[in-house]
């Protein structure tokens, strides 16, 4: 449905239009009026307006300051004239401003009728359009993330595609970097602020710092960022030829500060070697994993860069008995083809030949890697969920207590393969129901910056006028006017319980003028924010 908005100084011509047309007839859900163009602004950032036909000549401020005003704020809303004036000089003047149709007064109410109905069809027909383009553009922008996601996620445990398929997949998924390229990896463990959040919420925050990476570290060199395996960030960071050691220091330090300084989150990054992408991925990944997990943070610093004398040297008595599970067909290709049992089998082997060993905590959790890795493989590509906290899973923060004893560890191994074994290949196709939840979540966060549909439509990759309808079809409330609710519930709240000045509120709310926040309140609740308080 379509809402209109008629401007004219003179308020019995929009009052006639409103009660003489049949606007169910011509889609038209909401009616709004204006006398003045200051008002029409108003309604204009209160509602979202799809047509606006406005009389020329005003008081103050005429139609085509209206005109050119809605052009540049909501250049997707359709515009008509009204006026008596036939001189071509204006029809010009609001052509040029891309008025869709001129109707002169007196109307005609069948020419007025016809000129509604072409211009509802018109924009039924763009957002038909838009819907259709924006379901392809969303759909491609989370497969392309998945994509990109998946592709490291191999790259990390150990599972290159061919130099000639790895080429196609990297420019087919907009990945900047290519073989040969020289990198250095970059690990974020899960920060321990995370724990005991929802998964949707720790993945938002984690998704936030990615970004912050980006605009950080990825301004002049191609990075590539997804979440790790087993949980946190990793990162690709190309190398810089005319770069300075200490500069990679710096932005480190500074991608560190700003994550605790807008996420408040306290972030600890281990930094690899310069490596040759993309070999030696998966050897750089288990390094880190292992530095991260041993190392006890002091000082400081939360950048850690992992040298050669860090690594953990290969110890023969672990091959010995680690082979099996590396040796065809891998433990990986048995859960691939659905071969539990014989995985089951080949797992319990390694663990019972490991029992005469004298095991040490750092040798346990080299099999709880390589285990883990093998799992995590079969969890992305099938679709199969890791089990929750309860068990332990492959919470970073649960790793330490697992691999604590073999007969944990041996616990955990089983547990974690049945549960994989139940479980079925779930759809990631989007829905409208998450893009909703999305646009709550940035309101919730964002109350005192700009809110706009717009702002949050960029920040969903939806066009606003889709992001409106999706919103609108699913919550049967306009997103404008949940905005507007929101920020009157937390008008009323802030009222009630604290000392804050109205101009402390205001701000506080995002609004830049107190008189436009009490004008908004008192329409919302009755009285002004200074009565209520008063009560």
């Amino acid at each position: 449905m379509v809402n209109i908005l008629l401007v004219d100084d003179e308020s019995y011509v929009t009052e006639s239009l409103a009660l003489t047309i049949p606007w169910e007839q011509l889609r038209i859900q909401q009616v709004y009026r204006a006398d003045s163009v200051d008002q029409a602004l108003e309604l204009m950032h209160q509602h979202e307006i799809d047509i606006v036909v406005t009389d020329i000549r005003m008081p103050d401020r005429d139609g085509l300051e209206l005109l050119s005003e809605i052009s540049r704020q909501w250049p997707e809303v359709r515009t008509m004239v009204l006026t008596g004036h036939s001189d071509f000089e204006y029809a010009q003047k609001a052509i040029r401003l891309k008025a869709s149709d001129y109707i002169l007064k007196p109307v005609d109410d069948e020419q007025f009728i016809k000129s509604v109905h072409t211009a509802v069809q018109a924009l039924e027909e763009e957002w038909d359009q838009l819907d259709r383009y924006n379901q392809l553009s969303y759909r491609r922008q989370s497969e392309l993330e998945l994509l990109r996601e998946g592709l490291l996620s191999d790259l990390m445990l150990g599972r290159e595609p061919g130099e000639r398929e790895l080429l196609n997949r990297l420019e087919s998924y907009e990945v900047t970097l290519r073989p040969g390229d020289i990198v250095r990896m970059l690990f974020v463990p899960a920060s321990p602020s995370l724990r005991g959040m929802e998964e949707s919420e720790a993945r938002l925050l984690e998704y936030a710092a990615a970004n912050i990476a980006a605009e950080v570290l990825g301004q002049q060199r191609p990075l590539w960022s997804g979440r790790a395996p087993h949980n946190g960030l990793v990162m690709l960071w190309k190398r810089d030829e005319q770069g300075i050691p200490q500069q990679d220091e710096q932005l480190l330090e500074a991608f560190v500060d700003n994550a605790n300084r807008y996420l408040k989150l306290q972030l600890n990054v281990y930094v690899s070697e310069w490596i040759i992408f993309p070999d030696g991925l998966a050897s750089a990944y288990r390094q880190l994993l292992r530095f991260a997990q041993g190392s006890a943070v002091s000082g400081d610093s939360r950048v850690h860069s992992v040298q050669p004398q860090h690594h953990t040297l290969e110890r023969p008595a672990i091959n010995k008995y680690m082979e099996p599970l590396y040796r065809p067909p891998t433990l990986i290709h048995l859960l691939e083809s659905g071969q539990w049992d014989t995985a089951r089998e080949k797992l319990t082997g390694v663990l019972d030949s490991l029992e005469s060993l004298p095991l040490t905590h750092e040798q346990l959790y080299e099999v709880y890697l390589a285990v883990s890795n093998a799992l995590v493989y079969m969890a992305h590509h099938h679709g199969h969920v890791l089990p929750a906290n309860d068990s332990g899973g492959l919470d970073p923060f649960a790793a330490q207590h697992i691999t604590g004893s073999l007969d944990r560890l041996r616990s955990w191994c089983m547990d974690v393969l049945t549960r994989m074994e139940g479980q079925r290949s779930s759809s990631v196709e989007p829905s409208r129901s998450r893009i909703v939840k999305q646009v709550q979540e940035i309101v919730a966060g964002h109350l005192g910056q700009d809110v706009s549909v717009k702002n949050i439509a960029d920040r969903v990759f939806l066009h606003p006028v889709y992001l409106s309808k999706i919103y609108k079809a699913e919550t049967g409330e306009g997103l404008g006017d949940y905005i507007i609710r929101i920020r009157m519930e937390k008008a009323l709240y802030l009222l009630k319980h604290t000392n804050h000045k109205i101009y402390e509120i205001t701000a506080e709310l995002g609004y830049q003028n107190p008189q436009y926040f009490s004008k908004l309140f008192k329409k919302h609740y009755g009285m002004t924010p200074n009565e209520f308080r008063d009560k």
